[in-house]
């Protein structure tokens, strides 16, 4: 996932982590430092180089450079070498207080110090760092001295527009990272080399899942059949869960007249991230960039008693939101993507128990596919619509569904949407990242601007309560996820093409291919590797592939009518059957099993 600097816009002159969480404050203290320390050494190679900013982020730190000429991967080696002979000069970080126009002075030749002095508070304490010849604008705090700094290792570059404005200078930008001690500093680069060997780009080229294409366009994503296999069957597990939750399934069209978002307030508010409109018929329509208003149209096409509610409409709808080219990254982050949306329009009093009910539904989820995952509790931020009190019903009515469920959580001050609080809710993969996952929002704008309603007990009108609430959330995001943890291992269910038989030799290939109809009249994914290759050559192209079963088939398996099986781990399960390979097969596909046999489990377990 995409680092975020810790601070946005001057992030070099404030380090946004509070002493409380002690061990994150002393890692950022540290890592701030380091970015300094790669900054004098970049000013020693590069004597008119001028600088931008260089915060602390997750797992490390950068700084932005404007520099004669582009950078090379020699360029990183020569300033991580600098570095160390710098740290090891054990030179102390030194703040002092200027005035505006002394820090005008230092900085005059650096357009970027002097856009961030000029932008400053005027009664804001404008404070300078100094290490050996450099010196810095910077609030600190910093450690010590260098000496202190521990283990680093200089990453990648990289192109950034100066404060992402991508009409503004393009700088360069050097990541790096730094640790307390050498082993967690190598645990970590480990852990990087493994989350490379698990990106889903590599891994999507490799298993032929999807690409991306220029002449369609960035950001828009081509599902080949072996990923358009994969997200049938999520969505197809997906939509009979909530069917036998009752929900409703609807679709609704991929354009939609300026009307209804000038209502919805997206033309008023989300414009920016929505694409310019075509006419048609002197009426502007836009592609939908949400799948609400639609759905609250469907509600309010016939009038709704009390006892019609709870009503829970959920489509697999394809939205379109404009993304910067820089922003966009593999199925991560791309302009077009079909999002799992529901939304339950309820009474006020049924809103603990509908979020109740999707929690139970997300837990199913993250047994299913394997997860762990973390809870957030967002509340009311600054800019909130709705008094306090219905605010409050509402986060407590959250609350209480996840208390209620024991599910651990934390809490997000102020990180609930302008609408009303939600739960956020990140998947914890194999390497123990967080991805974004479903959201259980609490809407008091829509119905307000809609005017959606329902007749109480009492023949009167009453505002619907309104929640919305993606599970699995993006289709191509949740599915590029899904590739990086399993490292493309799809467990036997998912897997496109669940078992691959092999003939020794062209004498097999007829019984090949009756091996292939039985186990398909099973229902089950088979391919027969006809090629002209040899036997350990087709097992490694099917290890390669990722097929979690290969049934090689010689003279002898013929006689027997049986496959001699072996797992994409490499372990030899001997000859059986085939009416043996499905019992052995069939069980763990219909179970939905993350295993393809009990040792594999077992050893997962221990």
């Amino acid at each position: 996932m995409p680092w975020m600097p810790i601070a946005e816009e001057i992030a070099e002159m404030d380090l946004a982590v509070e002493p409380g969480d002690a061990r994150e404050y002393e890692l950022a203290r540290m890592r701030h430092s380091c970015a300094h320390l790669m900054a004098e050494a970049v000013q020693e190679i590069f004597p008119d180089a001028r600088f931008g900013i260089g915060p602390a982020i997750e797992h490390g730190f950068y700084y932005d450079f404007d520099l004669p000429r582009p950078l090379t991967p020699d360029d990183l080696a020569e300033i991580e070498a600098r570095m160390r002979t710098n740290q090891a000069k054990a030179e102390p970080f030194v703040r002092h207080e200027v005035s505006r126009d002394e820090a005008l002075r230092i900085f005059a030749a650096n357009p970027y110090k002097v856009e961030l002095i000029n932008g400053l508070p005027t009664d804001e304490i404008i404070t300078t760092y100094q290490q050996g010849h450099f010196l810095d604008l910077c609030r600190g705090p910093h450690v010590p001295t260098t000496a202190d700094i521990g283990p680093f290792k200089l990453q990648s570059i990289a192109g950034a527009y100066w404060r992402g404005d991508e009409k503004r200078p393009m700088l360069q930008r050097i990541y790096g990272t730094a640790w307390p001690s050498q082993e967690e500093l190598a645990a970590y680069l480990e852990r990087l080399q493994e989350a490379q060997r698990r990106d889903h780009r590599r891994l999507g080229r490799e298993l032929d899942l999807f690409s991306v294409n220029d002449e369609i366009g960035p950001g828009l994503i081509l599902w080949h059949p072996k990923g358009g296999m994969i997200r049938y069957l999520v969505e197809q597990f997906e939509q009979k869960e909530q069917l036998a939750r009752g929900y409703d399934l609807v679709y609704t069209p991929h354009i939609a007249s300026e009307k209804i978002y000038q209502t919805s307030g997206h033309l008023e508010t989300y414009r920016e991230n929505m694409y310019a409109p075509m006419s048609i018929e002197e009426v502007d329509y836009y592609l939908k960039p949400m799948n609400c208003p639609g759905h609250i149209m469907i509600y309010k096409s016939q009038v709704h008693s009390y006892r019609d509610l709870p009503i829970r409409l959920a489509e697999l709808g394809t939205v379109y939101r404009y993304e910067r080219s820089g922003t966009l990254h593999g199925m991560l982050r791309v302009r077009g993507f079909t999002q799992d949306d529901s939304h339950i329009f309820c009474t006020p009093e049924h809103v603990a128990d509908e979020v109740r009910g999707v929690i139970e539904l997300v837990e199913h989820m993250a047994r299913v596919f394997g997860y762990d995952f973390q809870s957030y509790l967002a509340t009311r931020p600054e800019k909130a619509i709705g008094d306090e009190a219905t605010w409050e019903r509402a986060t407590d009515a959250l609350r209480r569904a996840m208390e209620e469920r024991n599910l651990s959580y934390a809490v997000d001050e102020g990180g609930g949407a302008f609408y009303g609080p939600k739960i956020d809710v990140k998947w914890v993969d194999a390497l123990g990242r967080e991805w974004t996952g479903p959201t259980i929002q609490v809407d008091f704008n829509l119905p307000e601007r809609f005017d959606v309603n329902y007749i109480g007990e009492d023949g009167d009108r009453h505002r619907v309560a309104m929640i919305h609430r993606t599970l699995l959330g993006s289709m191509e995001r949740f599915v590029g996820g899904l590739v990086e943890h399993y490292a493309g291992n799809f467990p036997a269910w998912l897997a496109p093409v669940q078992a691959v038989v092999i003939p020794i030799t062209d004498g097999q290939i007829e019984f090949a291919r009756d091996v292939e109809r039985r186990l398909a009249s099973r229902d089950l994914r088979v391919e027969v590797d006809d090629q002209r290759d040899r036997m350990q050559a087709k097992i490694r192209n099917a290890q390669l592939k990722k097929i979690p079963h290969m049934l090689v088939v010689g003279k002898r398996e013929v006689e027997a009518d049986a496959v001699s099986v072996r797992l994409r781990t490499g372990r030899d399960l001997g000859a059986m059957t085939v009416d043996a390979f499905l019992d052995l097969v069939l069980p763990r596909v219909e179970s939905r099993s993350l295993f393809l046999d009990d040792a594999e489990e077992m050893e997962a377990r221990l």
